[in-house]
């Protein structure tokens, strides 16, 4: 029997899948929509993962019934942005398997690329813990024509990568995420809870991940 071969590139989003940083984006969210004067649910905070900032706001403002003449955008991505940059100076755990599964596809040979929703000022405090010689690249959710769920994040990653997209794996924890690397063409390997998306494959973690999980399917 012919060993799977290993992946082209790996395509990795972060917050909830490299990084276990959703708990602080939790905090931020929290006190945000506490300002407006309710307190978030799990529902409302659940609907808002993977999102890009814009999409997000705009759930949490529908949530707190925030009448659209009274939205600050600008303000709010200021405020939020902040919040979560000060919680990661604290310190940004690592979901787990993540670093050791970076390095050893590291050590493979395998190009390895970032591609997340969160913008690039938030992500450059974040490659302080993830290490940003780990990637041969990053795309952010501010420099693509149309973020997550939309292909456009996957399909720059592929390229800056130098590779098709339909030769990369691509790692996801939400269905934002996942549909978007679908679309773009990758195979999609899932981590979290549950299941996210038809047509992912599903592997519950990182940790103990094979090459096996990692190869293109």
């Amino acid at each position: 029997m012919t060993s799977p071969s290993l992946p082209a590139a790996v395509l990795f989003d972060m917050d909830g899948t490299l990084l276990d940083s959703e708990k602080l984006w939790d905090i931020a969210v929290a006190e945000f929509t506490r300002d407006l004067g309710m307190e978030i649910t799990p529902e409302a905070r659940e609907a808002t993962l993977g999102n890009a900032i814009d999409d997000a706001l705009r759930k949490l403002f529908d949530f707190a019934q925030v009448p659209v003449a009274d939205r600050d955008y600008d303000g709010a991505e200021r405020w939020i942005s902040n919040r979560v940059v000060e919680l990661f100076a604290g310190g940004i755990p690592w979901q787990p398997g993540a670093q050791r599964t970076l390095d050893a596809l590291g050590a493979a040979g395998v190009p390895l690329v970032l591609v997340t929703n969160t913008v690039r000022e938030i992500t450059e405090h974040a490659l302080g813990t993830l290490g940003r010689e780990r990637f041969v690249a990053t795309v952010c959710g501010d420099e693509v024509p149309s973020p997550k769920p939309a292909p456009d994040p996957y399909l720059r990653g592929a390229e800056l990568a130098g590779v098709a997209p339909s030769d990369c794996v691509a790692v996801e924890d939400s269905p934002t995420g996942a549909r978007s690397a679908y679309e773009a063409g990758c195979t999609v390997l899932t981590v979290g809870p549950a299941p996210v998306l038809d047509g992912a494959v599903h592997i519950g973690t990182l940790e103990g991940s094979r090459f096996t999980d990692l190869s293109r399917r």
